[in-house]
This record gives C-alpha cells, sequence and structure tokens, in this order.
C-alpha cells in the first residue's frame, strides 16, 4: 500500500516542497525511516537526526523547513506531531476495512444489549443485559460491558477491558465484612479510548461517569462513582479510588494514585509515581511521593516538610548575620 504525497496533503494540508507524485510506502521513526518512508520532526532535540535520516519526507515546521529540505521532500505544517497523528489515522483507512465479522460469533451479546449497526464487537466480548454500544464504536478481544453499561460512539477499548465490575463497597459488622450491592452503573461518553485489562468499576448508587475524549492507558483503575471529566488522559497503572472527581483536560502521569472523595478541577497535571492525598482547587502542575511511615509519623514530617523553604531562608539570614557580625 502506498500514497503520493499529493493525496496526503489533498487530504490533510500542509505545504508540500518536493514532488507531489512521489510515493510514500509507510511511516517510521526519522532515525531509521527509508526513501519509501514519511517521517517527521516535532521536537528540536531530535534536529541533528534530519543530516542522517534516509527518509523520503518529512513532516516539520517553518522552522526547520530548510534544514529538512535538503536532498528530500517536506510537508511544512505548524504542527508536525498533529500533522502526523492525522496521518497515522489515514493510513489505516486507506489499507482497508476488516473483513471479519461485525459482531464475532464468539461473543456473548445479551438479546436486551443494544449494539449500533456500525460497532464492532470483538472475539470472547461480553455484553450483558441492558448494555449499549454507540456508533462507530470498537471492543477488542475479550472485553465485558457489564449490565446497564453505556459505551458512547466512536470510543474504542482495548482487550480485557472490564466496565462495570463491582465497585469495592463493604460494611464491616463484627469482624466481617457485609456487601453493599453495587446498583449503579458506568456511562462512558464519545471518542474515549480505554487501553487493555483497565478496569471500570459501577457506581454504589449514582453511575461512574467517564466523559467524552477521555483517554485511559493499560491496566488503570477507576473506582465506583469517580466522575473524570472530559478530555482528560492517565497513564497506565494509575489508580482512582472511589467518589474521586477529576475534571477536564488534566493529566496524570503513569502509577499516580488519586485517594477516593477528592476533587481536582480542570487543568490538573499530576507527575508519575505521585500520591495525591488532598484535593486541589487551582489548576496547575502536582508532583508528590512521600516513605511509608507510621500514620502519627507521616503526620507530623509533613507537616514539618511544608515549613522547609521557609526555615532555609531563615538559616541563610542568620550564616547571614553570622558572617557580617565575623567581620564587624
Amino acid at each position: 500500500m502506498s500514497l503520493t504525497l499529493s493525496a496526503i496533503v489533498e487530504r490533510l494540508g500542509g505545504r508540500l516542497s518536493g514532488p507531489p507524485d512521489l510515493n510514500m510506502e509507510g511511516l517510521a521513526p526519522l532515525q531509521s525511516a527509508q526513501s519509501h518512508q514519511i517521517a517527521f520532526l516535532s521536537s528540536p532535540k531530535y534536529q541533528n537526526q534530519l543530516a542522517e535520516s534516509q527518509a523520503g519526507c518529512v513532516i516539520v515546521s517553518p522552522a526547520f523547513e530548510s534544514l529538512a529540505s535538503v536532498g528530500r521532500a517536506v510537508i511544512v505544517t505548524d504542527d508536525p506531531y498533529l500533522y502526523f497523528a492525522r496521518l497515522t489515522r489515514l493510513w489505516k483507512q486507506t489499507m482497508g476495512s476488516d473483513t471479519a465479522p461485525r459482531i464475532h460469533p464468539s461473543a456473548v451479546v445479551h438479546p436486551q444489549a443494544d449494539v449500533a449497526d456500525d460497532a464492532t464487537i470483538g472475539p470472547l466480548c461480553v455484553l450483558e443485559r441492558g448494555s449499549r454500544v454507540g456508533p462507530g464504536s470498537i471492543l477488542k478481544s475479550r472485553v465485558t460491558l457489564s449490565e446497564g453499561c453505556v459505551v458512547g460512539a466512536r470510543c474504542i477499548l482495548h482487550s480485557g477491558v472490564v466496565v462495570g465490575a463491582d465497585g469495592f463497597g463493604f460494611a464491616p459488622h463484627q469482624g466481617r465484612w457485609e456487601k453493599i450491592e453495587q446498583l449503579g452503573a458506568v456511562r462512558i461518553g464519545d471518542d474515549v479510548e480505554i487501553g487493555a485489562n483497565t478496569c471500570i468499576d459501577r457506581g454504589a448508587l449514582e453511575d461512574t461517569v467517564i466523559e467524552d475524549g477521555v483517554k485511559l492507558d493499560n491496566l488503570i483503575q477507576i473506582g465506583h462513582n469517580v466522575h473524570i471529566g472530559s478530555h482528560t488522559a492517565m497513564a497506565g497503572c494509575v489508580g482512582v479510588a472511589g467518589s474521586a472527581r477529576i475534571g477536564a483536560h488534566c493529566t496524570v502521569g503513569g502509577g499516580a494514585v488519586v485517594l477516593g472523595h477528592l476533587t481536582l478541577v480542570d487543568h490538573v497535571h499530576i507527575s508519575a509515581a505521585s500520591v495525591v492525598t488532598r484535593s486541589i482547587s487551582q489548576p496547575g502542575h502536582y508532583t508528590g511521593m512521600f516513605p511509608l511511615d507510621t500514620n502519627a509519623n507521616w503526620e507530623r514530617n509533613a507537616a514539618t516538610l511544608k515549613q522547609l523553604s521557609r526555615l532555609r531562608e531563615r538559616i541563610k539570614a542568620l550564616e547571614a548575620d553570622t558572617h557580617n557580625n565575623k567581620e564587624i
């Protein structure tokens, strides 16, 4: 399969410098691309790879046009990374549609489940009573959509995703645990992508909600009654405990944890492996992790850490005074 540069620019825009009828047969990283492949440069720190790259065409910003165009074609665009993302989708569309059945014969679909006419249900999926899958959505192999749970339009759920397992709800009684039935469901909006083996628990009373455009990586745990705002993204192995509310356009780095019943406003960014132990009311980038200790010691140390910057300034002032006194 191949695409000419003119066909690419006609579909995606950008300004082409080079032969329009040049065929590209694949996409590749800048350092390994060959003359029949197209690559991209979005970060200045990789510009040294241009001289050695064998790519037949490179997608660049205007700032790198003259550097990239030596001996090859270039497509100039304001955002090369976004252009490359759209090119990957165009490439996959051009490769042709899968000839497999829309609903795989091994899938188990309850008679009262509702699957849109153009949705795709992969091998060994299970759709329970009252579940719904919206138009254009794709469920890869072994996805489970539990009773009453809803997936919106144009979503992708990768292999092993479980939507709507019981939330972790138990009441202690005389040294034992009494189960709290989870009577809510899960509502997933449009254009959501969920990575392999991620689990989203159903709500206890109200629904767990994943709004439009959310992107969840592999092996993420979303607890019951969590609400995730639109276009938020989370990297692998994130854990979000029950009833947390995370705003729109947030990012959560891999392995980070958000404790239960906390609220994060819109545009909050959590670094990888951080532990969010309090609500965050101001947008911004937050990082934090603390060694395990007895709770009493942890609270004392945490309180002390908050004073470190002020203690540092006081020590610097004392050192300056001591130095001045010695000179006198």
